[in-house]
């Protein structure tokens, strides 16, 4: 079964502060559409990698969305949630390749969390990045950042995105290592000798190698 909601205001919709002083939802303006089982509860689709390519472009479509596969998790069996495969290195050592999130719907961007994981669509991509500051209004440019520090954080314009996620939790096959009991240790001792452990990190970055990796 599909049912279809729709968020907010308009993309067009004036910015008009209502009567009692509240401003109008900030959204893409679409339609969001989701599937639900036979006693009506929202499926929870799970988009794979390998259907990310389309789902930018077909993520409302009602053929595409029946074709996902549908689960029913623990913890999330409540509300508008949808799953997708982790693709690259972008958000390690957070989230690893082929690892699972969980996202709720973020109808209103005015509402987002900063500093949250969000999962951001466009008609191009799906992406999955942390977000540091609310969406105020459609036609400005957000940041988007990694948690890898070798990807560089790089804006989006708001009037691109399509869709928007809020990570809520994840499921992995990937289990840490022990951690390293040396490097540990050693921290245990400047703080025993009274030493700044940002003040050591920003000499140890201001005296490395040109090449070295950050």
């Amino acid at each position: 079964m599909l049912r279809g909601e729709t968020g907010g205001a308009a993309a067009s919709a004036p910015q008009v502060v209502t009567g009692d002083g509240r401003l109008p939802a900030v959204n893409s303006g679409k339609v969001l559409t989701i599937t639900v089982d036979r006693d009506g509860n929202d499926n929870t689709e799970m988009v794979p990698v390998q259907a990310q390519a389309g789902y930018g472009l077909q993520h409302n479509e009602a053929v595409f969305l029946q074709e996902l596969p549908k689960y029913r998790i623990p913890g999330f069996e409540h509300g508008t949630y949808r799953a997708f495969e982790v693709a690259g290195d972008s958000m390690e050592p957070t989230l690893n390749h082929r690892d699972i999130v969980v996202a709720s719907y973020v109808d209103n961007w005015r509402l987002l969390e900063p500093g949250d994981v969000y999962v951001v669509v466009t008609s191009e991509s799906v992406m999955l990045k942390r977000i540091r500051e609310r969406i105020t209004a459609h036609d400005m440019t957000v940041m988007l950042y990694s948690d890898n520090h070798h990807r560089k954080p790089y804006p989006m314009d708001c009037v691109d995105i399509t869709e928007i996620w809020r990570v809520r939790g994840y499921i992995s096959t990937y289990l840490p290592s022990a951690p390293d009991i040396t490097a540990e240790r050693l921290w245990e001792v400047f703080e025993t000798l009274g030493l700044d452990k940002g003040e050591i990190r920003r000499h140890l970055e201001e005296n490395a190698p040109p090449d070295a990796p950050r």
